[in-house]
């Protein structure tokens, strides 16, 4: 009886139920023997920081009881590259990092978050999580970390802030850019650019002192915010529909200590898996709905957007290439992650890079 009530609170917390929806049994049941999680965000504060807070408010009514979420924001209990040390050492049960700070210890996380030119929408990277077997790589790769890969979580593109117009990709020669490195950096270093990494918090003062003239970071809604509208004048985007060309999704996850998910019964294993879509969908759109607000704000401080145009895009798909191989082939399982995702760019249903952009390249596998 208890099994088949644990799974009607799985199903009715996916249709938005509240516990006044679950047998009054259960939740006096559950509640004598809850577990409390305590899990911490790679956010420092306003939308995102305020939509996570929310979500993990819901978890206790929403399982009767029998699971809860403490959240923490950026910095609250570690630092942010001390996140999975946290999580396996169980200073914290979970933890809503954004993916690319796993490739410190899993090389082939860098493949599991967008990439320059790569795969330019956030359905395309749930297609390739949840139905090319991208999930189960993930998971096989946190697991031998000592960690579980529950699933991703959806934010936006970053943005490129400039004292210059940015027109074309001939613009960016000989500008001083703050990037995150890595093949981001690579692939405007190749044009041209002279690319430096910065942490968020120097980018004001480093553009409002001329320190650089260009920088990226997060979107609208968080760089208007920090201030970037008083000390840059420009936004440069890709064309219509393509905010971003080279981080047009920025992924998060969720991601739970071995031994804080193996305590998990099966029902609640099943329940946090299904919550994090729901997490994602909530997290995307809040974020969305706040950029959207962001860019009257910068159009009343003057701001103006330029775009590159689709002929632009082409040129640094074809300097983007070589680096997306160079990248795969440093690791086994990085390869293994890039071949599917490339099948799926080549395929008719994106078309994102042709078999003449890739001649002459080749996968260590």
């Amino acid at each position: 009886m208890k099994q088949i009530t644990n799974r009607r609170s799985v199903l009715r917390s996916l249709a938005g139920a509240s516990a006044v929806g679950l047998a009054a049994p259960h939740i006096a049941t559950a509640a004598g023997k809850g577990t409390t999680w305590k899990i911490q965000t790679s956010w420092p504060g306003g939308i995102g920081l305020q939509t996570f807070k929310d979500w993990c408010g819901t978890i206790q009514e929403k399982t009767g009881g029998e699971l809860a979420f403490t959240p923490f924001g950026a910095n609250d209990v570690v630092g942010d590259f001390q996140l999975f040390d946290a999580v396996k050492n169980g200073v914290l049960d979970a933890v809503n990092p954004f993916t690319i700070y796993a490739q410190g210890i899993i090389p082939a996380a860098s493949f599991l978050t967008s990439y320059p030119l790569g795969m330019r929408n956030p359905h395309e990277w749930d297609v390739f999580f949840y139905s090319l077997g991208g999930l189960e790589i993930a998971r096989e790769l946190y697991a031998s970390q000592g960690m579980y890969f529950v699933g991703p979580v959806q934010h936006g593109a970053n943005i490129i802030h400039s004292k210059v117009p940015i027109r074309s990709i001939d613009d960016f020669v000989g500008r001083k850019m703050r990037l995150p490195g890595g093949m981001v950096a690579e692939v405007f270093d190749a044009i041209g650019a002279k690319t430096t990494v910065l942490p968020g918090s120097e980018i004001f003062p480093a553009l409002e002192k001329g320190t650089i003239d260009v920088a990226d970071y997060t979107g609208p809604a968080v760089n208007y915010a920090l201030g970037f509208s008083q000390v840059t004048k420009y936004i440069s985007m890709g064309p219509p529909g393509f905010m971003s060309l080279y981080q047009p999704v920025d992924l998060m996850d969720i991601t739970v200590g071995q031994a804080a998910w193996d305590a998990l019964s099966p029902e609640m294993k099943q329940f946090v898996e299904m919550e994090t879509h729901v997490y994602s969908d909530m997290h995307h759109a809040a974020i969305q709905k706040a950029d959207l607000e962001a860019w009257a704000k910068f159009e009343a401080d003057g701001t103006e957007v330029t775009r590159l145009s689709q002929d632009d895009v082409e040129l640094m798909t074809d300097v983007a290439v070589p680096i997306w191989f160079k990248y795969a082939n440093r690791d086994k399982n990085a390869a293994r992650i890039f071949k599917i995702q490339l099948d799926y760019m080549l395929s008719g249903s994106l078309g994102y890079v042709t078999r003449e952009q890739i001649e002459g390249q080749t996968l260590d596998l």
